[in-house]
């Protein structure tokens, strides 16, 4: 996977928007292209460094995800091809295997994050508090124990650069109205509890993951974005996971933790990325997308 997308240039479609990770193209009222570029963002500045293959192997987990939990919850995918909408071949050669054709929905403003263990700044959080998001957590847990029931704790989305922000419920029911929050939080729960029975089974704990949701033009919630990715998730393998220190992961937590050892003030401009760091989180990703689907990527 030598090829890196760090920045899409498609002429055929108007750009909507270039977020963290994902390039947006308009393509009809009903109808938007998702590019799935190789950049990395982490503590929510975007890295200067591609990884290389990352946004095949992010598009191709998010699909994976999309098929097994159709039953659970609709998905962004609509029945158009990349040929439908980008007739040119040179056009789709730039973005194929990390582009979709998305249906147009209206998006909440909220992040539905999950965490079956405490790690990150659900950790520190409880380090300060005793709880996350106004949920009280037992005394004495260690980093990285597993919470004896997975609790659901939002976050506000952040602009570009900026960071986002734990929410309560409360303020989940202020921003959506109570039956949509509750609609989420129940659906984000059993999302997480049936892909983390099901990647268990494959040697991988998901410690914590985050879903976006968005509304169809009846009012039904949607499942949006990328789905149980690396990138929105953290995975741990089973065969190495002990509480008491940030377990070994598959996902962008390898770069946080080398990010974390640079004299940077986690705001941008990030420090390069140096090729090894790259070629070891580009592996972890194909490990993750190799054990969950029990398929190789050419």
């Amino acid at each position: 996977m030598n090829h890196s997308l760090f920045e899409s240039s498609l002429t055929s479609l108007p750009l909507l928007n270039r977020g963290k990770v994902r390039d947006i193209y308009d393509i009809d009222d009903k109808h938007m292209l998702i590019v799935t570029t190789d950049r990395l963002s982490a503590f929510d500045v975007i890295l200067p460094t591609p990884i290389s293959g990352k946004g095949r192997i992010l598009t191709e987990i998010s699909n994976f995800w999309f098929k097994q939990l159709e039953d659970i919850v609709p998905n962004q995918l609509s029945d158009l091809s990349l040929e439908d909408v980008l007739p040119n071949a040179d056009e789709r050669a730039q973005v194929e295997g990390q582009a979709i054709v998305v249906k147009k929905l209206n998006a909440l403003p909220i992040e539905a994050i999950v965490r079956g263990y405490i790690i990150g700044s659900g950790w520190k959080d409880y380090q300060k508090t005793g709880a996350i998001c106004g949920i009280t957590l037992p005394e004495g847990l260690q980093m990285a124990d597993k919470l004896e029931q997975a609790i659901y704790t939002p976050s506000s989305k952040a602009d570009v650069g900026e960071h986002d922000e734990n929410i309560d419920f409360e303020s989940t029911v202020k921003l959506i109205g109570q039956d949509m929050a509750e609609q989420v939080r129940d659906v984000s729960l059993k999302l997480y509890s049936t892909a983390r029975d099901y990647a268990a089974e494959r040697g991988i704990i998901i410690a914590d993951t985050k879903f976006e949701f968005g509304l169809d033009d009846e009012g039904t919630l949607v499942l949006i974005d990328e789905a149980l990715t690396p990138d929105s998730s953290r995975f741990w393998p089973m065969e190495t996971y002990a509480p008491g220190s940030s377990p070994e992961s598959y996902d962008k937590q390898y770069i946080r933790d080398w990010l974390e050892t640079q004299d940077w003030n986690k705001k941008a401009p990030a420090p390069d990325v140096p090729e090894d760091v790259v070629a070891k989180t580009t592996e972890k990703y194909l490990e993750a997308y190799e054990k969950l689907t029990g398929k190789s990527l050419d």
